[in-house]
């Protein structure tokens, strides 16, 4: 019996979730509704590859170890950026504020180059393009890299940090299908 039919049978909310466990899991749409109401931190990765740089927005940038400085991000199989990225030594993750959600937009959009106005931009000494007026970004080494469903899991551990030299600064955060800020307006008591 499927889920649908067995929710139609008047199973209680939380009986269907059971059931939905066992047959095999959520929904793909239920589970991007479920993430739709959780908010993430905005970060453009960007690498150097033999064909020119590339660059992706994400909002999977999770900190995991403070020692050493590890993080880790998902890729998206469905990102023109991907294999490049997954294919890096090296990276710089941007950590967006609300006002380098130009930097997000440009990223996140298909088919455009994002490295076209190079007064945006300039490659490190080390060669990895870095967007001009973000203030916290971090240059990573690939560590480890993992398949997982659609994605690659990957991890990253940080050579060296540029962070923001004011607490004023607003993070950029997606949630819902939108971009926001957080700043003392959001701040709950």
């Amino acid at each position: 019996m499927d889920r649908i039919a067995m929710t139609d049978r008047g199973l209680s909310h939380r009986e269907s979730a059971e059931v939905s466990l066992l047959a095999g899991g959520v929904t793909s749409e239920e589970f991007k509704t479920a993430f739709r109401n959780h908010p993430a931190g905005v970060a453009v990765i960007t690498a150097a590859t033999p064909e020119g740089p590339v660059a992706l927005t994400a909002t999977s940038v999770v900190s995991v170890s403070a020692e050493p400085p590890v993080l880790i991000f998902s890729l998206s199989a469905l990102s023109s950026a991907t294999a490049s990225i997954r294919a890096a030594e090296t990276i710089v993750v941007h950590l967006l504020a609300d006002k380098d959600l130009p930097v997000a937009r440009l990223c996140s959009t298909s088919g455009v180059d994002r490295f076209a106005d190079p007064m945006t931009w300039s490659p490190l000494t080390t060669g990895e393009p870095l967007f001009h007026g973000v203030e916290s970004w971090l240059r990573c080494r690939i560590v480890d890299r993992m398949d997982a469903g659609g994605s690659t899991v990957v991890a990253a551990q940080a050579l060296q940090a540029s962070t923001a030299g004011s607490a004023e600064i607003s993070p950029l955060v997606y949630h819902n299908r939108g971009w926001h800020h957080l700043g003392a307006h959001s701040e709950l008591s």
